[in-house]
């Protein structure tokens, strides 16, 4: 474990986006911002919940264009260094240079974990164009460790400043989070970074497990804002952190204030480890497929825990949800 305290990134305003159906306002992403920016965050990540130019029939339509979240957003950060997501071959170079334009600091390229090599060119233009830049392997759950060190090591070929095991489906297990994060750690000049679901329950052992392992950024949300149960919850791993003696320099109070006053009161549905977040861990599922799976359910009157273990099965990764429908029809059959 590094002496250098663990940078902190907050998802509230991206992944948190999928829990609201991508339904924030201006203000409220403001008032949050001004919130994480008086606790000391290091970066907050804002767009769309799947990365600039997500809005889609296939994912959901945001309530705002990004250009307003991310141009209210800068205004209102003193410290805290503003960061947007971005997923090749849904959002392109040109979004990047728009989100430069609104002040981005740092930029991340999610990629599933296989397919690393469709980032080159936005990993490249973004480190040439001055931004932190940040490599994300997504579902990293799916692939072997050693498999996953190869694509994280093409990552920092293009240029990439930090890599992140990015277990998108919350389904790691102790062993499996420690096994890869040392394994990038080892393999790597570069940064590591850590980011999780709390579907099953272990978002902030598996957090902590990451920062004792080496990473050197992790990935939370205020109230576990984020898709399936949420991320990993912000205010306990900052909690558990101070109990621990691990520097982060983030302020707890005002993590719990925004948690409490401002976050939860937006969560239409609890952002919760309930029966259905817990099948997303258990099947492998991507988590933003909760809440199209739920509406799948109920429209065709399947079990939605069915559902969720087929699309596992099946090996689903994030960009087919459209199959979410085909599957609950084929469960009537």
């Amino acid at each position: 474990m590094s002496d250098t305290p663990v940078i902190v990134n907050d998802c509230t305003l991206r992944d948190g986006m999928h829990a609201l159906g991508h339904q924030y306002s201006v203000d409220q992403m403001v008032e949050i911002a001004a919130k994480l920016d008086d606790a000391n965050v290091d970066i907050v990540e804002v767009s769309h919940g799947d990365g600039l130019s997500g809005n889609s029939l296939n994912y959901g339509f945001s309530a705002h264009t990004e250009r307003e979240y991310l141009n209210a957003v800068r205004q209102v950060l003193d410290d805290t260094k503003l960061a947007a997501l971005l997923l090749p071959g849904i959002g392109t170079i040109s979004d990047i240079e728009m989100a430069i334009d609104c002040g981005i600091d740092t930029i991340r390229i999610a990629t599933h974990c296989t397919e690393a090599d469709v980032a080159r060119q936005h990993i490249e233009f973004s480190r040439q164009a001055g931004l932190d830049t940040v490599g994300f392997l997504m579902m990293a759950h799916m692939i072997p460790t050693e498999e996953l060190v190869e694509q994280a090591r093409l990552m920092e070929s293009y240029g990439a400043d930090c890599v992140y095991v990015t277990d998108s489906a919350g389904a790691l297990l102790m062993d499996e989070a420690r096994e890869r994060i040392c394994a990038l750690r080892e393999a790597l000049d570069c940064q590591v970074g850590f980011h999780n679901h709390n579907n099953l329950g272990l978002g902030v052992a598996n957090t902590i497990i990451a920062i004792e392992s080496g990473a050197d950024r992790v990935d939370g949300s205020v109230a576990g804002m984020g898709a399936g149960a949420g991320n990993c919850p912000l205010e306990v791993l900052i909690a558990v952190t101070e109990r621990m003696g691990l520097e982060t320099g983030v302020d707890l109070y005002p993590l719990l204030e925004c948690a409490d006053e401002l976050v939860r009161p937006l969560q239409k549905r609890p952002v919760q480890t309930d029966g259905n977040a817990v099948m997303l861990g258990y099947a492998g599922v991507y988590s933003s497929f909760l809440l199209h799976t739920e509406k799948a359910a109920k429209r065709f009157d399947v079990d939605s825990r069915d559902i969720l273990v087929e699309l596992g099965r099946r090996r689903m990764v994030g960009g087919q949800e459209d199959m979410i429908v085909d599957v609950a029809l084929d469960l009537l059959e």
